[in-house]
């Protein structure tokens, strides 16, 4: 036996015996009887033993055919079942969903729930890491990325824009006062992210105005959960998110200051191997976080 191997045989010999004759199956295949009989003849040929004992009558099994029926019947099974599942797959987000995303990002915590529950068929499985994972090689469906993007060979939907804001605590400003101007803020307790290339030095802009200041912080840390914190328990002025701070902000546990001014923005992407025959639920899921992540 050699060659490559023919399903379409192995598939048809199965039908003729579910079905009793050649006539039966070639019915059920919607395939011309010569074609079924020429697949069967030809898996015979295949096999080197004589399949099926043909009479006017009736079909029957040689021993050589049981036990291929046998080993083949329930594979054939599998195959259409697996079939039936991935087509039932192309409108409902089902299976496992693997998504890389970045650490300390609390705000993905109500979009994952909000998705397991919309697509109770669908399950999670998220990695926070930093590290630049390889969404091919570690079999990720999706990666949520910050900043700009280095894999040209990836498919990004963009998610818009992570606003930085500056915030501080009410308690805070009532000890200390809050700047009025960005150079002010070098007379200021300060709280710094250090995944930044200087962060020591804040960007500012407003209109056509684009300075630096030098920070003092209190509190360098590479954490914007800590940081956050650290702002509400009022160490300092921090630069911030608006996904990360937004709320604190509505709920004036923090206070915006320099409101005139820009403190940066950093893209958002949600990545993905490829746009072909995309998964439902990779779509569904890519299409919340598009709706909720960002303000």
């Amino acid at each position: 036996m050699s060659g490559t191997i023919d399903l379409n045989q192995f598939l048809i010999f199965v039908r003729v015996i579910q079905a009793g004759s050649l006539s039966e199956a070639a019915r059920r295949l919607n395939l011309p009887k010569s074609t079924v009989s020429r697949k069967v003849s030809e898996l015979e040929e295949r096999m080197g033993e004589r399949l099926i004992q043909r009479t006017t009558r009736k079909l029957s099994l040689t021993e050589a055919g049981r036990v291929l029926f046998e080993r083949v019947g329930p594979a054939m099974s599998d195959i259409e079942e697996a079939e039936s599942t991935v087509l039932g797959m192309r409108g409902t987000p089902r299976g496992l969903l693997r998504v890389a995303a970045p650490m300390s990002f609390s705000k993905l915590g109500p979009i994952v729930a909000e998705y397991l529950v919309r697509h109770p068929d669908a399950a999670v499985e998220m990695v926070c890491s930093d590290r630049r994972v390889d969404l091919v090689e570690e079999r990720f469906d999706v990666a949520i990325r910050a900043g700009a993007l280095v894999d040209s060979t990836l498919v990004a939907r963009n998610l818009g824009k992570a606003k930085f804001m500056l915030v501080v605590a009410p308690e805070y400003s009532k000890h200390h006062g809050v700047p009025k101007t960005p150079a002010e803020l070098t007379s200021h307790a300060c709280v710094t992210f250090s995944g930044g290339v200087a962060p020591h030095v804040w960007t500012l802009e407003s209109k056509s105005k684009r300075v630096e200041v030098r920070i003092k912080p209190r509190l360098t840390v590479n954490d914007m959960e800590i940081a956050r914190d650290a702002a509400l328990a009022g160490v300092g002025i921090a630069c911030l998110p608006e996904i990360f701070c937004g709320d604190d902000v509505r709920a004036r546990r923090l206070l915006h200051v320099l409101v005139d001014w820009s403190a940066g923005e950093v893209p958002m992407h949600a990545l993905y191997p490829t746009r072909r025959h995309l998964s439902p639920k990779v779509v569904a899921f890519v299409d919340l976080l598009a709706q909720r992540l960002l303000y």
